[in-house]
């Protein structure tokens, strides 16, 4: 293992600024000096240079032949990680819809500012994304905010109503990297078979968050103890897991390549562990917020602590947490979902659930490194390279030459607080205001094109 150098800092002015490439706007070729190199993909670990050029990295170590005549933008980033770029693969952008919460412009500099250079957005919008009309209208709006690329969930049934399968085939060939029902039930489970037999033809990955309806109706925190103290109305674990067993009965006739979507029990985690051992095409994500809080966060009747699925008992927590160090569970997502600040000004049961956790991802899960809980490899294998390897993105989520050059460089001696100074969404629904964090994003790369730097932004 390759130990730090010494926290150098960032120098802010190019080494060398050849005329008609002004720093950060137009420069087409980078070369970023002195960083440690992580890349889980090829277990990279090195102190070295990398070179980028028409939005692709075009070398490690080494100029290659030609690079001397780029007019490029020299970084000195000694001290600093470089690591492939964040893809979040569950984050609700609100636009089409709802954009009185957030819009894809907001959110996507939320992204960009916490690391994260690709987010992968479910179908729940309004309209629905069941066509292509609305994919094509959601990449629109992301490639005009200029900032995080946003790829498409499509819809599994039309308008999210479990009654009549969606064109998941059109959906795909048009640009849609998975298909899913978001939280909505597929009530009808011979219509669920056949929707995995149809992407099972097709090799379409689905998503899936398993929550039965009537176990859940009316819940708001994990039914327990604390949540019979404090009088709500609770949900318990097996409100996910009699979902997940039927699924994974239909999964092991398909063959249907399924992602379970924000895992949040330890019974959840050892059905997982079980469809792994018996080789079911299954793999899982769980939320970052369910590695840290747990139904204790709920004491205070914070609406910020509203989520589903719930924060569950402390036991719970930690078995997610070994679940993902030991790769039961692939992938860490943020779950993100703005809301404006009324929605959670009612009482508990009232407010509407869900977190802003863009900026809070990366860092929450290298605080885990930190605690020891898991490795730096494990931790961005789950931020990059597995989320881009299930969701079908191979030109990202690892430094290598002829890689698109999507990157984020952090500085893991930063030490800051998350406060209204430092957060970027739109919303400020977050239950981790007053956090101390280690490790943060200073600039960010996107198909070769600086969107992020920390001091000219802030």
């Amino acid at each position: 293992m390759i130990q730090n150098p010494p926290n150098l800092g960032i120098d802010l002015d190019p080494v060398r600024h050849p005329e008609g490439c002004r720093p950060g706007i137009d420069c087409d070729a980078w070369v970023i000096h002195g960083a440690r190199v992580l890349d889980s993909s090829t277990h990279l670990d090195a102190i070295t240079d990398v070179y980028i050029a028409d939005g692709r990295i075009v070398g490690l170590g080494a100029a290659p032949a030609q690079f001397a005549r780029l007019p490029a933008e020299h970084v000195k980033a000694e001290g600093h990680w470089l690591i492939p770029g964040v893809i979040d693969t569950w984050a609700r952008l609100r636009e089409p819809g709802l954009e009185h919460k957030a819009t894809i412009a907001t959110e996507s500099l939320a992204a960009v500012a916490g690391g994260i250079t690709t987010l992968c957005m479910p179908p729940d919008t309004d309209p629905v994304l069941d066509s292509i009309a609305v994919a094509r209208f959601i990449k629109r709006r992301a490639q005009l905010a200029g900032r995080a690329r946003v790829v498409a969930i499509g819809a599994l049934t039309q308008g999210l109503k479990g009654e009549l399968l969606a064109e998941m085939a059109e959906l795909t060939e048009g640009g849609c990297v998975a298909i899913s029902n978001a939280h909505y039930p597929v009530r009808d489970l011979r219509l669920l078979r056949r929707a995995l037999e149809y992407a099972a033809t097709f090799d379409i990955l689905v998503v899936i968050q398993p929550q039965d309806p009537s176990l859940a109706k009316r819940g708001c925190a994990h039914e327990g103890t604390i949540a019979t103290r404090l009088g709500l109305p609770g949900i318990p674990v097996s409100a996910e897991t009699a979902p997940l067993a039927q699924l994974l009965a239909i999964i092991g006739e398909t063959g249907a390549r399924v992602h379970i979507n924000n895992l949040s029990s330890r019974a959840g985690v050892r059905l997982i562990e079980q469809a792994k051992a018996e080789g079911l095409p299954i793999t899982a994500s769980v939320s970052a917020h369910h590695l840290w809080l747990s139904e204790m966060d709920t004491d205070a009747l914070c609406g910020n602590a509203h989520v589903q699925p719930p924060l569950r008992s402390l036991r719970d927590r930690d078995a997610l947490r070994q679940g993902l160090a030991e790769g039961t569970i692939d992938c860490v997502i943020s779950d993100h979902q703005p809301h404006e600040m009324d929605a959670k000004l009612a009482p508990f049961p009232a407010t509407e659930p869900g977190i802003s956790g863009l900026e809070t991802l990366l860092p929450l899960v290298l605080k885990l490194v930190d605690d020891g809980v898991i490795t730096l490899a494990r931790a961005l294998d789950a931020l990059t390279f597995k989320p881009a390897q299930l969701f079908g993105l191979p030109d990202a989520g690892h430094i290598t030459p002829g890689a698109r050059a999507d990157l984020a460089l952090i500085n893991p001696d930063a030490f800051w607080t998350l406060d209204e100074t430092t957060l970027r969404s739109a919303g400020r629904d977050t239950p981790f205001f007053g956090w101390d964090f280690r490790h943060q994003t200073t600039m960010t790369w996107v198909n070769g094109k600086r969107v992020f730097h920390r001091l000219t932004e802030a």
